[in-house]
C-alpha cells in the first residue's frame, strides 16, 4: 500500500515515487531511531573461485519481517555486491550503489524502512580473503561463519570447521590471538573464583593463571576438541588431513 500511494502521489512517476517513498523512509527511520532491531537474517556466501567470503547482519525489528522473502532478498542482493566489488568495510559497503538503482545500499536501506515500516539496520559485515574460504549458514539464517585456509580441495573439512566456529564461539585462532583485555577478565574471574573455593588470597592470582591453559583450550578454535569426535582437537584433525593445513582466519556473526 505504501508503493501504491507513492504512485498516486507522485501521479505514475515511477522516479518520483522513489524519491517520495525516500522522503518517507528518512521520517520513518528517525522516528524509530530508539527502537530495537534486533531480529534480522545473519548470511555468508563466497565468491565463484572460493577465495574470497563475506559475512553480514541485516537487522529489523520483528521475526515476522526477518522471514519475509522480500527482506531476505534485500540482504542476499547486499552480500552479492559486497562480493561482486569486493567491498573491505561495512562503510564502504553502505556507500555503493545498490543493483538496478541510483541509490546507495544505505540509502536502500532507508528507502526500505520506509516501505516496510520497521527500522531497518545494516548491522555488521566482515569479509576473508584467503587460499580456499568456506561459508556456512546455520538454520534459520541466525547464524553464520566463514573460515579460510591455506589450500584448497578441503570443502567438507572447511565446512566442519566452520559449523565448529558456528557451535562453538571462539575467542581466537589460538592462544597468541587473545587478547590481553579478555586474558585479564579471565584472571580477574579466576581469582574471584579461587577465592569463593577458599583458596588464600595471596595464591589466588597464581591459581588463575594456571586455570588459564582451560579456558585457552575450550575457547581458541585450534586448540578445541572436534565437535565430531572430541578426542582430537581441531589442530589435530587438520594435521591428519594435511600436515601442511591450516586455518589462517574466521569470522562468526550472530543475532545474538
Amino acid at each position: 500500500m505504501d508503493c501504491k500511494n507513492a504512485l498516486v502521489e507522485a501521479e505514475g512517476d515511477f522516479d518520483k515515487a522513489i524519491d517520495f517513498l525516500r522522503k518517507k523512509g528518512q521520517k520513518v527511520a528517525a522516528k524509530r531511531s530508539d527502537r530495537d532491531a534486533t531480529e534480522g537474517v545473519v548470511l555468508a556466501k563466497t565468491n565463484g573461485a572460493n577465495d574470497m567470503g563475506v559475512i553480514l547482519v541485516l537487522n529489523c525489528e520483528t521475526d515476522f519481517v526477518a522471514k519475509n522473502a522480500d527482506f531476505v532478498s534485500l540482504a542476499e542482493t547486499i552480500m552479492d555486491k559486497a562480493l561482486e566489488e569486493k567491498a573491505g568495510s561495512l562503510e564502504v559497503l553502505n556507500a555503493m550503489t545498490f543493483p538496478g538503482s541510483e541509490l546507495t545500499i544505505g540509502e536502500k536501506i532507508i528507502e526500505q524502512t520506509g516501505v516496510i515500516g520497521e527500522k531497518l539496520d545494516l548491522n555488521s559485515f566482515e569479509k576473508i580473503e584467503a587460499h580456499s574460504v568456506v561459508a556456512y549458514i546455520h538454520p534459520g539464517n541466525k547464524l553464520a561463519s566463514l573460515v579460510g585456509l591455506n589450500k584448497g580441495n578441503y570443502n567438507d573439512l572447511g565446512r566442519d570447521i566452520a559449523m565448529q566456529v558456528a557451535a562453538m564461539a571462539p575467542v581466537a585462532l589460538d592462544q597468541a590471538g587473545v587478547s590481553q583485555k579478555i586474558i585479564d577478565n579471565e584472571i580477574e574471574i579466576g581469582k574471584d573464583q579461587a577465592i569463593q573455593e577458599g583458596k588464600p588470597a595471596e595464591l589466588a592470582e597464581k591459581i588463575a593463571k594456571g586455570r588459564l591453559n582451560k579456558f585457552f583450550q575450550e575457547n581458541t578454535l585450534m586448540n578445541q576438541a572436534f565437535i565430531k569426535d572430541n578426542k582430537k582437537s581441531i589442530k589435530q584433525h587438520l594435521v591428519d588431513a594435511d600436515k601442511d593445513l591450516t586455518i589462517t582466519e574466521f569470522k562468526r556473526l550472530s543475532l545474538d
